[in-house]
């Protein structure tokens, strides 16, 4: 068996047991991203940084393609483009809160189940990653926290 047969079959005992298909995760992908960019806290954030959201959000299905379905469809640096964004656990933890919506609503329960699972490992690497990349330290059970000054919280959000 090949590597893109072997690929193929975990790809299709996923969908059987989950029901992830790339409809699902397209539905997913875009509702979850209408949410952050209404968001207070979020939505600036992507703002000044995304100009093509269509491209934005196809690159994000790939992403999500290969995260919940292993198919490889994502090639790309997710940790080396997060590292210089001005966020912290309050980031995170929005962007968590608003995927885990979206998945209850979107996605039968064995889907939202694999879905916010694989999500919350991503946000917790995230989070490392940029703290690291900012020369903070934190160990288990701590969490990224930077003074409001040097990151994106609008005035009267994060509280």
């Amino acid at each position: 068996m090949t590597h893109a047969e072997r690929r193929a079959r975990i790809t299709a005992e996923i969908t059987d047991k989950t029901g992830i298909d790339d409809a699902l995760i397209e539905r997913l992908v875009d509702a979850f991203y209408v949410k952050v960019r209404d968001d207070d806290l979020l939505g600036p954030v992507f703002e000044e940084r995304i100009a093509d959201w269509p491209a934005h959000l196809e690159r994000m299905r790939a992403f999500w393609s290969s995260v919940a379905l292993l198919t490889g469809r994502y090639h790309g640096s997710p940790m080396e483009k997060h590292q210089p964004l001005p966020v912290d656990a309050r980031h995170f933890d929005r962007w968590l809160a608003l995927f885990e919506q979206t998945a209850s609503e979107i996605c039968a329960a064995a889907a939202a189940e694999h879905f916010v699972e694989r999500a919350r490992r991503i946000a917790e690497s995230l989070e490392l990653g940029i703290a690291g990349h900012n020369g903070v330290l934190v160990m288990k059970g701590q969490r990224l926290v930077r003074p409001d000054a040097e990151i994106a919280i609008p005035q009267g959000a994060g509280s």
